[in-house]
């Protein structure tokens, strides 16, 4: 397996994928931060690009191990496209103001301290996705497409979101803060998770 991984491109669609995920996120950040966030036109624009990232988030992943185009490339870039597209999400809706900065700075250096961690352990340590990294990202994913979405909210940005009459922007908006809340909850608890598996399995190998 070893010897077909080396003879594999870095030319294959999932590297494509995952280079196209990266190359978004200015885009993305762009469209979420334009007129200070308060453009329902752009926080849609910003929806859809974030949309289009998580999906090929999961689409590259599929084709790398179904058609045997796992690359060294691969391995270093999709984690990196991964926490960039989510990582620009947290640090946009917190300059709008709809996410706390506190929020921001944990969730931040849980993924990019968990993801140095994996590059630097990927040699010599195995570490299979875990249940709990799954859902986290699921629940990551979900919340932030809430967020992004043009919801009105208290006074954070009046009538200048409109889509919902009512009081139903601000319920999905809220509901979006529950999600986050237990997103953050499962971020720290499946980092908690990958740096205990990467310390048992550098005990064994000691032993």
């Amino acid at each position: 397996m070893t010897t077909q991984q080396r003879e594999v491109s870095n030319l294959n669609i999932a590297n494509v994928l995952t280079t196209l995920r990266i190359a978004m996120v200015p885009f993305f950040g762009w469209a979420l931060l334009h007129d200070g966030g308060d453009s329902a036109t752009w926080r849609w624009v910003a929806f859809a690009i974030f949309a289009v990232a998580m999906i090929t988030d999961k689409v590259d992943g599929d084709l790398a191990r179904k058609h045997g185009l796992v690359t060294d490339f691969g391995k270093i870039a999709d984690p990196i496209a991964d926490k960039a597209i989510t990582g620009m999400a947290f640090i946009g809706l917190s300059i709008v103001g709809d996410i706390w900065w506190w929020v921001t700075i944990v969730v931040l250096l849980r993924e990019w301290s968990v993801t140095l961690l994996r590059l630097s352990v990927l040699k010599s340590v195995v570490i299979p996705a875990a249940q709990s990294g799954k859902i986290k990202t699921v629940l990551q994913a979900v919340a932030l497409s809430g967020l992004i979405w043009p919801l009105p909210h208290g006074d954070a940005h009046g009538g200048a979101f409109d889509f919902w009459p009512g009081p139903t922007g601000e319920v999905l908006f809220y509901l979006g803060q529950a999600l986050l809340a237990g997103a953050v909850a499962m971020t720290l608890w499946s980092g908690w998770e990958f740096v205990r598996e990467v310390r048992r399995q550098r005990g064994t190998r000691a032993a």
